[in-house]
């Protein structure tokens, strides 16, 4: 086929073309539009005539092969992404799977540091529901002088001000609403594993 006289028909065209008769004659024309451009991004990553060459050769027959599957609205872009992608799993396989084992390393241990994360923040969240479930527990004494204590960080004279309780009070119920807590807590967090 002569494809100068193709030369004016765009390459949206020539996919259209492809797309409605499914004749790779259109494909023909388009890869043999790109094949300089495939074989410098094959050189420029490659670095060596033979493989680049190849290389061209293997895009060709991904290109035939996908264009057949779906759909592409921007050939010389995609037709440039297939080449590099291409072209660097190429270096990849002669490095030896380096890159592919750093980035797999790397992804591991971030995936590893999430997990971790939203473990504790899980956690976090769980002691937090648990800690109210357990001052809901306590009695009205205990619970409001163990919040205004811990929580909004009073003193046992602005506490006993506040409620009308004595010194002595105040003292008793943080202290035992303390040890009173630990111990529903304790129950809670042996019923919740």
């Amino acid at each position: 086929m002569n494809s100068g006289k193709y030369e004016n028909i765009s390459d949206g065209e020539l996919l259209e073309r492809f797309y409605l008769d499914h004749d790779n004659q259109w494909l023909g024309i388009l890869l043999q539009r790109y094949t300089l451009l495939l074989f410098g991004v094959c050189m420029k990553y490659l670095k060596n005539e033979e493989e680049a060459r190849d290389g061209v050769q293997h895009i060709f027959l991904k290109a035939l092969t996908e264009l057949h599957k779906y759909r592409v609205d921007y050939f010389k872009s995609w037709i440039y992404m297939v080449a590099k992608n291409h072209c660097l799993m190429k270096l990849r396989d002669k490095q030896g799977k380096l890159v592919s084992d750093i980035t797999d390393n790397l992804a591991a241990v971030l995936s590893e540091r999430e997990q971790e994360d939203r473990s504790r923040h899980m956690e976090k969240n769980n002691r937090l529901e648990l800690m109210n479930q357990a001052l809901d527990e306590l009695n009205a004494e205990q619970r409001r002088c163990i919040i205004a204590f811990y929580m909004e960080k009073k003193s046992y004279q602005e506490i006993a001000d506040e409620t009308g309780y004595t010194m002595l009070q105040v003292k008793s119920y943080i202290q035992n609403g303390k040890r009173n807590l630990k111990n529903l807590l304790d129950k809670k967090m042996n019923t919740h594993q």
